[in-house]
């Protein structure tokens, strides 16, 4: 995670470090969601971004070492942590969006080609079209369908269960 950190902090874009590095986009994309990485790929990436080959092993080291299913990336400060995680949400929110715009362009071509005398398409469009709007509304924060203490809450209940 450290890499995307000072990818972004130095303005790159994947594509822009990938090249400069030498490597695909596609294997530092799985670096930067947490995966292993070579000691030449990485000092590779380091030397693009200017920075020590050992803070970059070190931060592979690091989440080797975390057993849960979560990574943890000590070196983000908790404001970081938590602009990730909700860009993450956003990102995944429209990701729900571009799915749902599709599979209504397929089921409306279905729907025409097969029986135009009823837009049947309306149904699936409107219940699925709730759960996006839902969802949006979550992630914008315009409406907090849980309450602010339901994560904490539930975590605590998931960590006493587990004991």
């Amino acid at each position: 995670m450290i890499v995307r950190k000072l990818r972004l902090d130095k303005g790159l874009s994947q594509e822009q470090l990938a090249e400069m590095s030498g490597i695909s986009t596609r294997t530092l994309q799985r670096i930067e969601r947490g995966g292993k990485a070579s000691p030449e790929t990485l000092k590779c990436i380091a030397a693009v971004l200017e920075t020590d080959f050992a803070t970059l092993r070190e931060d592979q080291d690091m989440q080797t070492l975390n057993s849960s299913d979560q990574v943890v990336f000590p070196e983000l400060t908790e404001d970081e942590k938590e602009a990730m995680e909700y860009v993450r949400d956003i990102k995944g929110f429209y990701v729900h969006l571009t799915q749902y715009g599709a599979m209504m362009v397929i089921l409306l071509i279905i729907n025409l080609l097969t029986n135009p005398g009823y837009l049947w398409v309306i149904w699936p469009a409107l219940g699925w079209g709730i759960g996006v709007a839902a969802h949006g509304l979550n992630v914008f924060e315009v409406v907090d369908f849980f309450g602010r203490d339901w994560e904490r809450r539930q975590l605590a209940k998931r960590l006493r269960d587990r004991r």
